[in-house]
């Protein structure tokens, strides 16, 4: 029988929680350290009811503890750093999305993985949720060009809104959570995307003066399909419209529809984010009288995975990945890719012009 893998988790807020977790109850892993500045690691092995070594350096814990994995839940402006840290230590890493917070930095990582012979996981968690498959499968079947209209608005206050400020001291949230809808959005069309524009809006002084708390971006793929984006964060944003996930084609549209998850005060849970409840498949078909030919239909997706279980998922793959030496270069391709699409889109926001995709 192999034995767990040894494995650091660096930042314990609510990613980190959620790996560690998978970690504590998957036999493949055993955690050797939980590293965080604050007090969150103790709250975390608390919680974990566990007795965990805690460390407040990353560095020390690196060369106490020996890891053959890390886990990186930090902010984006360590990941660069933290991920070359690791590889050259020799562990593999999970690492939370973005990949890191320039591209420079995200090829780097890549290299390094490459040269070092170790496994990169990015978190991209709706590559692992069943809802997410089929609502991408469903879409590959509906002709092309695509529409895809997505976003993620989040009515943060108490703690979400000092989590958002802290991120929005490096990244913006259309880059920060755009890369996972940018990257769904590539998987349904399959194409190259090619250009695209973007605005956003500073709403509060709270954030740094070149950074924005709203912003919408628009894609234009190679193919002729295209796709928006929103994301705004902080106490003045709008719960009316924050679940839209919806595409259509020629032959037909198909949405996420969870009343329950979109539903009032729920927009900063990140426990809601994931969840989809049911996708309803419209068809497109009509006879002489222009008058539709096929019912609605109805997929319901109740007993989807919780955002716990999800990051199982997510660990057993990185588990996969190391056991099977499996070929992660398409993966890492993927995340630098959607990470580009969504800088471009930060550039436009701040040019007020198009960029086109290099």
């Amino acid at each position: 029988m192999t034995s767990p893998l040894k494995i650091l988790v660096v930042g314990c807020g609510n990613m980190g929680a959620s790996h560690a977790l998978a970690y504590h109850q998957m036999a493949g892993f055993q955690i050797c350290g939980l590293v965080a500045r604050g007090d969150s690691k103790e709250i975390l092995n608390q919680k974990l009811g566990a007795d965990y070594p805690l460390f407040s350096d990353y560095k020390e814990a690196l060369a106490q503890t020996q890891p053959d994995a890390v886990c990186i839940s930090t902010y984006p402006d360590t990941h660069e750093e933290y991920a070359l840290m690791a590889l050259h230590a020799g562990c593999h890493v999970f690492i939370e999305k973005p990949l890191a917070d320039t591209i420079a930095g995200s090829e780097r990582i890549a290299q390094a993985a490459q040269k070092l012979h170790k496994k990169v996981v990015v978190g991209y968690i709706l590559r692992h949720h069943p809802s997410w498959i089929k609502f991408t499968e469903i879409a590959q079947g509906l002709g092309k060009p695509l529409v895809m209209r997505m976003n993620l608005n989040q009515q943060s206050h108490g703690r979400m809104w000092d989590v958002h400020r802290n991120l929005m001291k490096s990244l913006s949230p259309i880059v920060d959570c755009g890369v996972h809808y940018i990257d769904v959005m590539c998987q349904m069309t399959q194409s190259k995307p090619k250009k695209v524009s973007a605005i956003g809006v500073r709403l509060t002084d709270d954030i740094p003066q070149d950074n924005y708390n709203y912003g919408q971006l628009q894609i234009t793929f190679e193919d002729g399909s295209v796709g928006w984006y929103e994301a705004g964060w902080g106490p003045m944003v709008s719960e009316t419209a924050f679940f839209v996930k919806d595409v259509f084609g020629p032959k037909g549209s198909a949405s996420i529809v969870a009343k329950e998850a979109g539903g009032s005060g729920k927009s900063d849970s990140v426990d809601d984010h994931t969840k989809t409840e049911s996708i309803k498949i419209h068809h497109a078909d009509i006879n002489g009288q222009n008058e539709f030919t096929k019912p609605d239909e109805w997929v319901e997706t109740a007993d989807e995975p919780d955002h716990n279980a999800l990051c199982q998922r997510e660990q057993a793959y990185f588990l996969e990945a190391i056991h099977r030496d499996l070929d992660l270069s398409q993966h890492l391709e993927d995340a630098i890719n959607s990470l580009k699409v969504a800088f471009a889109c930060d550039e436009s926001v701040k040019t007020g012009e198009m960029v086109e995709i290099q």
